[in-house]
Parts: structure tokens; C-alpha cells; sequence
């Protein structure tokens, strides 16, 4: 066996495990209101990944219309904090 560092050994199971999405929504939940601002932050309700896809809970309709139409930037931004392209679609509830 080859040897691997402490790191690498940690990157390659979370990249291999059903953990990796639950990480990623902890990042993404983290800096959620650097990436929309504080007030889309506020009422946003719950955050998840399924997938290659975003899931972004709220229940303010406004606030829903505002995101159907952010949509791209939304994929955009996430991945630049992910620093991977990781979503590929994003879904209002």
C-alpha cells in the first residue's frame, strides 16, 4: 500500500461517501448571507443538496419569485464558495 497523508485520506472518503452533500450544505449554510445577503438569509428557511441539486426552502412568496429569477447566479456563486462544480440546479420550495 501506498502511503497517503492525513488530508488526503479525509478528501478521498468524503469525496467517495454519502457525507460529502451534508458537508457541502454546512459550507454552503455557513456563508449563505455573504453569497445572497443578509436579507434573503433571513428568511431563507432551510438549505440542502441532493445530487447536483440545491434546495433552498422559504416560505415568504416574494423571496421565492426573487430566487426562481437568481437562479443561474445562485449555481454560479455556490460553486465558486464549493470551489468545485458541484450544482448543477437549483429548486425553490
Amino acid at each position: 500500500m501506498g502511503e497517503y497523508s492525513l488530508g488526503d485520506a479525509l478528501k478521498y472518503f468524503l469525496n467517495h461517501s454519502k457525507l460529502k452533500c451534508y458537508i457541502q450544505a454546512l459550507q454552503i449554510e455557513d456563508v449563505w448571507e455573504q453569497i445572497m445577503g443578509k436579507t434573503i438569509a433571513k428568511y431563507t428557511d432551510k438549505i440542502q443538496i441532493q445530487g447536483k441539486t440545491l434546495y433552498i426552502t422559504t416560505t415568504m412568496a416574494p423571496l421565492k419569485q426573487e430566487l426562481l429569477y437568481q437562479k443561474e447566479n445562485i449555481i454560479k456563486r455556490v460553486n465558486e464558495v464549493l470551489g468545485e462544480y458541484t450544482i448543477n440546479n437549483v429548486v425553490i420550495q
